[in-house]
């Protein structure tokens, strides 16, 4: 059996096809891991995530910022209004209710102790042990399976607090917790995170690090692995794999074999 994590899909059906059968996966004894943003500003949504729902067991995935988009617009606080927003096919699919809810019912954070790998779509912030890690996203993800959806779609959105306490309450934590686990890119060195900043390392301003290279991060020594942050793109460091080569603006799509020696798959955007 091959475990193969993916980055940011994004829609881009046709590539997912090409990169599998690189890969040369097969259903019957492979897996998949995907790290979020199966969906938006790609053509074929609604292939995406019927396919990778009709895996089953055969596929995990945790929660990116653009799925929990999705999940917004399904309650109705949030509208397609963006320019680049792709997601008319998903909305107006005669199964639409059944994919939200099975959307509303994947993790923000994926733990496999055999493999020794961690799963997250875009980060951890320096203060959060594995252990913390999983109490907050398991958190959130009782909020996502509840009666409380609705409230918590409506509160979800904003930059606030940007800086994690386990003394937050209410909106502000849950909102916290989310913004770390699916928006992380930069932080200062105290923690607090930066959601403007999004360029590749180097260009940030002097006083803003990538969440993997803080000195005090209490995850450094688990395997991540991560996606979200294209202008990254396909990075390995210490014990971090970035995995969203952006694939939906031109780039590829990559994947990561995680339960034999680390090895890289590719396919370019433009394949099928």
């Amino acid at each position: 059996m091959a475990v193969y994590a993916i980055g940011d899909v994004q829609g881009c059906f046709a590539a997912l096809r090409a990169l599998l059968e690189k890969t040369g996966f097969n259903a019957d004894r492979d897996r998949l891991w995907f790290v979020g943003d199966l969906v938006n500003r790609g053509p074929e949504n609604l292939h995406t995530l019927r396919f990778i729902r009709s895996l089953g067991d055969g596929a995990v995935t945790v929660l990116g910022n653009h799925d929990l988009h999705l999940l917004a617009i399904a309650y109705g606080h949030r509208e397609i209004h963006h320019k680049q927003d792709t997601l008319d096919d998903v909305v107006h699919a005669p199964d639409f209710a059944e994919l939200v809810d099975w959307l509303r019912n994947r993790p923000l954070l994926h733990h496999d102790e055999a493999l020794g790998y961690v799963m997250v779509h875009a980060g951890l912030p320096p203060q959060w042990s594995l252990a913390c890690a999983r109490e907050y996203a398991d958190e959130v993800q009782q909020v996502l399976r509840s009666d409380m959806i609705d409230d918590f779609l409506a509160n979800m959105y904003g930059n606030e607090p940007r800086l994690w306490s386990n003394d937050l309450k209410g909106w502000d934590r849950l909102r916290c917790i989310t913004n770390s686990l699916t928006r992380i890119r930069y932080c200062e060195l105290d923690g607090s995170q930066d959601f403007i900043n999004n360029r590749e390392p180097g260009s940030q301003p002097t006083h803003l690090h990538p969440w993997f290279r803080l000195p005090n991060r209490r995850s450094k020594d688990i395997k991540i692995v991560f996606g979200h942050w294209a202008a990254l793109g396909q990075h390995q460091e210490q014990n971090v794999h970035a995995l969203d080569s952006g694939c939906v603006w031109g780039g590829k799509l990559t994947a990561l074999r995680l339960d034999d020696e680390p090895e890289y798959f590719q396919v370019s955007c433009g394949h099928g």
